[in-house]
């Protein structure tokens, strides 16, 4: 078997074979702190969508006016954003992790006020 040819088929069967999807394959080999920080965002978007006012969220940022803090399984942001119909608004939360931080279990948020477009590229926002 040619030797490309063999490599495509190691890579579509390597999640078959470990049992890790390619999203879960991604995810491991972040560092421990983004993978965090991804998971949450992941259930994040999954929670603020129950809300009425979120229900288009479709972008969230963890360390948009303050980093981020991970502590052991909590990573607590009180400087986010979410992204919503184009528009960016401050979000603060707080999340739990699984030991691994391949999965966020709990996500509590607070919404804050709408971020104007005039500061989005002073924080690495964009519409």
């Amino acid at each position: 078997m040619h030797k490309s040819l063999l490599m495509l088929v190691a890579i579509a069967c390597a999640p078959l074979l470990t049992g890790a999807s390619p999203f879960e394959q991604a995810m491991r080999k972040l560092d421990p702190e983004e993978r965090a920080h991804q998971a949450c965002i992941i259930k994040g978007l999954e929670t603020v969508r129950r809300d009425p006012r979120l229900r288009e969220a479709d972008r969230m940022k963890t360390s948009i006016f303050g980093r981020a803090v991970l502590e052991g399984a909590r990573l607590t942001a009180k400087g986010g954003a979410v992204r919503v119909k184009q528009r960016w608004y401050a979000i603060a939360f707080t999340c739990t992790l699984a030991a691994d931080y391949m999965k966020a279990t709990t996500f509590v948020f607070e919404l804050g006020a709408e971020v104007p477009k005039s500061r989005w590229d002073e924080y690495g926002l964009w519409g």
